[in-house]
């Protein structure tokens, strides 16, 4: 365990003289900054919150926590679910909520490049008249284009485009002895020794600050449609991801939810879902040049659908039916939070075709367990969002149910060899679990890339292996 340096008067000193009029101590922090949208997972408050604008101003910050021993957690929109974002061995949160400036389109590369606290709701506006967007699609769009690259964030549309680390090409870096790296840039491909860059990606500022972003950009699809699918049960909803997957049809997204999620949203929105009639649905998302082009995939898919069970087969061609859709998917994880006193949850992916046998073993625990479960996710690559409900335990029956109930979820994951955290990350939440999952030899590893990178360890510390 390392040993670190409280916050003096001094140290805040000489922190506001490096970012006048952008230090915050005592009663000046907001409690925002002592959790993340997890609460669960308790509440750390800094000794001080710093707001810096430039790569020179972290660099400087960084140096001088390097020199004195003093914690460093990076911090964009607050937006994780693993407590990534909050000081456990408190320190300085140093955020990157004014850094969010777009800084380039590059058209004739096909890059746009931008500072770490671009809102990814924000980003698409620097590209309207392009022609180009950017593909990865997380569901919570308040959060930070950096934070996003810092836990390799997946999203929707994952499952024909890809995820974040798929569409990184450079990063400005600012270890954590100040100095300033540049990996990578406008090129499209490399075979220049390590891959510096990869590692930085998903590493959770436990490596590096970020400061600048390159990201690729993609032509932009004239026209999207959407099929929403309607079963009598879960099982078989599930279980026809993989002939959907396999038809041919190059689906953008491939999403499963629940009859009571929906539930949730139509409460949590005040909005009736388009449809009611059925246990569980597939949302199916075709992207392409024309709606004439797209014809062809809608009858197969459609013909597959009520070959395999569906009970109908719904297009949404319209904005409005569109919308009426996406936002309830959208509001899932708000839905499902504002239904109970507290949750918890498990982000776990898992081969695609043992979906069914996860869910199967899901909804037995939770009969098991007497705990209410409710799931939604990216059916197309594997990655299932799954929210353990308290309703109305009392804390202690809640405390000793959801960690039998996690320790079941994470351990069914690992027998079907699955993985912790398709695109949340690990923060300090759910570092158990990863050594669980990976083994000690390759938590040594980590911590061995680590102590290179930061041997002191000031940098999000408490973290992933940390």
């Amino acid at each position: 365990m390392k040993t670190y340096h409280r916050v003096t008067e001094q140290d805040l000193a000489v922190f506001r003289g490096l970012l006048p009029g952008r230090v915050f101590a005592g009663e000046e922090i907001s409690p925002d900054y002592d959790h993340d949208e997890m609460t669960e997972y308790g509440h750390y408050m800094p000794e001080a919150v710093l707001q810096a604008l430039s790569a020179d101003e972290v660099s400087a910050v960084l140096q001088y926590c390097n020199e004195h021993l003093i914690p460093v957690t990076p911090r964009g929109a607050g937006t994780g679910l693993c407590g990534g974002c909050v000081p456990v061995q408190g320190g300085i949160v140093l955020s990157t909520e004014k850094m969010k400036r777009v800084l380039e389109v590059d058209v004739r590369n096909m890059t746009a490049t931008l500072e770490p606290g671009v809102l990814l709701m924000e980003f698409p506006k620097a590209l309207e008249g392009t022609g180009l967007f950017y593909p990865p699609d997380p569901g919570e769009k308040t959060a930070t284009m950096g934070g996003n690259a810092m836990t390799n964030a997946g999203g929707m549309r994952a499952v024909r485009y890809g995820v974040t680390r798929d569409y990184i090409l450079g990063m400005q870096v600012v270890l954590a002895d100040g100095s300033v790296i540049e990996l990578g840039g406008k090129t499209v491909k490399t075979s220049s020794g390590y891959s510096l860059i990869d590692l930085m990606i998903g590493s959770e500022g436990t490596l590096g600050f970020l400061t600048r972003l390159t990201v690729k950009l993609v032509p932009e699809p004239k026209v999207n449609l959407s099929l929403l699918i309607p079963f009598d049960d879960l099982d078989a909803c599930i279980g026809a991801v993989p002939r959907i997957l396999g038809c041919g049809c190059d689906p953008t997204a491939v999403e499963f939810m629940e009859r009571e999620v929906i539930a949730c949203a139509e409460t949590y929105l005040g909005k009736q879902f388009p449809d009611v009639s059925a246990n569980a649905y597939l949302l199916v998302r075709l992207d392409g040049p024309s709606a004439e082009a797209l014809q062809p995939a809608i009858s197969q898919l459609t013909d597959l659908a009520l070959e395999i069970g569906a009970k109908d087969v719904l297009l949404a061609d319209t904005d409005e039916r569109k919308e009426s859709i996406w936002n309830a998917r959208g509001a899932f994880l708000e839905a499902i939070k504002n239904s109970t006193t507290a949750m918890d949850e498990c982000d776990v992916v898992v081969p695609r075709d043992q979906i069914p046998v996860f869910v199967r073993r899901m909804m037995e625990i939770a009969a098991e367990a007497r705990v209410r479960i409710r799931s939604f996710g990216h059916a197309g690559d594997g990655n299932l969002h799954i929210y353990v409900c308290r309703d109305e335990l009392p804390q202690a029956a809640w405390r000793e149910t959801v960690t039998a109930v996690m320790d079941r979820l994470y351990a069914e994951a690992r027998a079907l060899r699955g993985e912790v955290s398709g695109e949340h990350g690990i923060g300090h939440a759910k570092k158990a679990y990863l050594r669980e999952s990976v083994g000690e030899r390759q938590i040594a590893l980590m911590r061995g890339i680590k102590e290179v990178f930061d041997p002191n360890g000031i940098l999000n510390p408490g973290k992933v292996v940390g």
